[in-house]
């Protein structure tokens, strides 16, 4: 084969070798008696019975002494010395390890526990048994793979070379599960609900469009799981929550991934004062689990996550932080003061774009502890309740903690009447050119007009709540596969390999 280097071929040769001496490379299963962690946990036992282990993993490092040799081998729990001497296995095995076998190959060892004389816990093998031929080296310094566009490509290297990235992954796993405990604990019914959609909604987003060939009709990626959850709320099932995977075809920074993971839940009878109080005790709930208290570091910042959270409607969020006051303007007043602020609002379509704007720019950044910002323009809130005493407002929330939102709530609307009206002026959003307004979606509509109760919504990015629980700073951290240009037009762009906006 053209193009391979010289390392790569002669790991090709061995393994061609390894078939002429009648060893399969890649056999079939392996018995293991134990994980790397269980032998030393147990190593005073397993030494002084005399007991023989079988371990198995990926060789990280050889030692040559001659006739011995001392190595290391990696399984999913840690890693354990191997020792492998000439007088114990025979010459056909050491023969094996010393010429055919690799770093980098996944072996299995058998033998007898014991410590070293530097107190290393160590399975003196008696018999190696080739699992797999690996026919690339791995990075030249295994621990050290540092190149995050490698580790974000080559996934797998970066968890061969650097294991701890895999306790970001099981803190995920673990979250997910508190998550989960905690809304079970509270009477919520987990449900799935379609991700390709004929209409999509729920949210303000770009749709990533296929077509669905059988019935030669156009489909989306859904964008939100909001208006299916509804549904089942109008149904009878009171409390519901999903966790779903949701497309949005925008931009891509550090906190955005075009795909991304999100729970959404749905409670009959209950406003979003409820869903505050609901989403606090969760995160104590989950904190506590996934990171063994509600005192959390992210970004060098000490964050609390112990209820009660802080609560400041929008406007006073703008006006505490900056002074600015956009009470009583209207929408052309509100671009003039925004511009004047140095935000240039001049393609925002109304007045509560402009306000959104000038918070996102101005204060967002400023919300370190955990805040709730309430009471959103009506205007760019289309599917929450009329605030009840403030006119022009809704009864929203978002939740921001270290800077980011972390979640977005309401008091639902289910007024279908009402929600035709929203719907409607959405379209003539859309007319204007606002790429991201939503479709008009008869059957929910229809489905509205059976009734639905009183309902408090919440829809929250788990990406980013593992990104604070486990202090990263990207998203491309906590996400095994993230989205990346490919690699020959990456290195060809301006913003360079990642593709990655700031």
């Amino acid at each position: 084969m053209e193009g391979r280097s010289e390392l790569i071929q002669q790991r090709y040769d061995k393994a061609d070798k390894l078939r002429e001496e009648g060893i399969n490379p890649y056999p079939y299963r392996y018995e293991r008696s134990h994980l790397s962690s269980a032998v030393v946990e147990n190593s005073e036992v397993l030494e002084q019975s005399g007991e023989k282990v079988s371990v198995a993993g990926r060789l990280i490092s050889i030692r040559g002494h001659g006739k011995s040799s001392f190595a290391h081998l990696l399984d999913g729990a840690g890693k354990i010395q191997i020792y492998i001497k000439l007088d114990v296995v025979g010459e056909q095995q050491y023969h094996l390890f010393q010429k055919l076998i690799d770093i980098g190959d996944f072996i299995g060892a058998e033998g007898k526990v014991f410590k070293t004389r530097t107190g290393e816990i160590t399975i003196n093998a008696d018999k190696i048994t080739l699992l797999s031929k690996s026919l690339h080296p791995l990075p030249e310094k295994w621990h050290g793979l540092v190149d995050k566009e490698a580790r974000y490509r080559q996934r797998y290297l970066d968890l061969i070379s650097n294991p701890e990235i895999k306790q970001v992954f099981a803190r995920r796993t673990a979250m997910y599960r508190a998550i989960r405990e905690f809304l079970d604990g509270e009477g919520f019914l987990e449900v799935e609900t379609p991700i390709l959609q004929v209409i999509y909604g729920g949210a303000f987003a770009r749709p990533f469009e296929t077509h669905l060939n059988s019935l030669n009709m156009p489909m989306y990626l859904r964008i939100a799981d909001e208006l299916y959850l509804k549904r089942l709320i109008i149904g009878g099932i009171e409390r519901v929550y999903e966790f779903g995977k949701d497309f949005r075809n925008e931009g891509i920074d550090r906190s955005h991934n075009p795909e991304f993971t999100q729970a959404e839940l749905y409670c009959a009878y209950w406003d979003y004062n409820d869903m505050m109080a609901c989403y606090e005790k969760m995160m104590e709930h989950v904190a506590g689990e996934v990171c063994g208290g509600t005192e959390i570091v992210h970004k060098d910042m000490t964050i609390s996550l112990k209820a009660p959270f802080k609560r400041l409607s929008m406007l006073d969020s703008i006006k505490d932080t900056i002074g600015a006051d956009f009470s009583g303007l209207d929408h052309r007043q509100a671009v003039d003061l925004a511009n004047r602020l140095g935000v240039d609002a001049a393609k925002m379509l109304n007045w509560g774009q402009v306000v959104e704007d000038v918070f996102a720019k101005k204060v967002q950044p400023n919300l370190i502890q955990p805040t709730f910002i309430l009471d959103f323009p009506a205007d760019i809130s289309p599917l929450a309740k009329p605030h009840r005493t403030k006119e022009g407002f809704s009864e929203r929330f978002e939740i921001y903690i270290a800077g980011e939102e972390m979640g977005n709530a309401f008091s639902e609307l289910n007024d279908p009447i009402i929600q035709r009206q929203k719907f409607e002026e959405l379209q003539e959003l859309r007319k204007l050119g606002d790429e991201e307004a939503p479709p008009l979606d008869e059957e929910f509509l229809h489905a509205m007009e059976y009734g639905m109760p009183p309902t408090a919504g919440l829809g929250f990015g788990l990406d980013r709540m593992i990104m604070l629980l486990t202090d990263s700073h990207s998203i491309r951290d906590v996400i095994f596969f993230p989205l990346m240009r490919p690699l020959e037009e990456a290195e060809k762009s301006p913003e360079g390999p990642s593709g990655m906006e700031a």
